[in-house]
């Protein structure tokens, strides 16, 4: 069944006018379509891989909260500052790690708890 109604409708894609015949045409031709969905398609992955990179962030966090005792990593990832700066507090003596005779610094968590709560 064909349409004589001819409306003018500006393309969704590239806001060229043109005459649609029927009330739901949203692109002027095929290829702008084809471009506007694969640009959907496009910013649904992104958006989809935005999602679980910050799901993976947090999840790393809540389980480095969970621990008692933590490595030099850890405490950067939770501070957000660098290993150098961890290493400059341990040696400058405000927090104390605890050492078991290996190359690891480990320092226990309410170590670092103190340290926040002097300052």
């Amino acid at each position: 069944m064909s349409s004589n109604i001819e409306i003018i409708r500006i393309c969704e894609y590239c806001h060229n006018e043109f005459i649609a015949k029927t009330t739901v045409t949203r692109y002027c031709c095929h290829k702008c379509n084809s471009r506007a969905y694969k640009e959907r398609v496009k910013s649904k992955k992104i958006k989809r891989s935005n999602e679980e990179t910050f799901d993976t962030k947090t999840q790393v966090i809540k389980l480095i909260k969970t621990k008692e005792f933590l490595t030099v990593k850890d405490i950067t990832i939770l501070m957000n500052c660098s290993r150098q700066t961890i290493y400059k507090i341990i040696h400058s003596g405000k927090l104390k790690p605890i050492d078991l005779k290996i190359k690891k610094i480990i320092v226990k968590r309410s170590e670092l708890d103190k340290l926040f709560r002097n300052e």
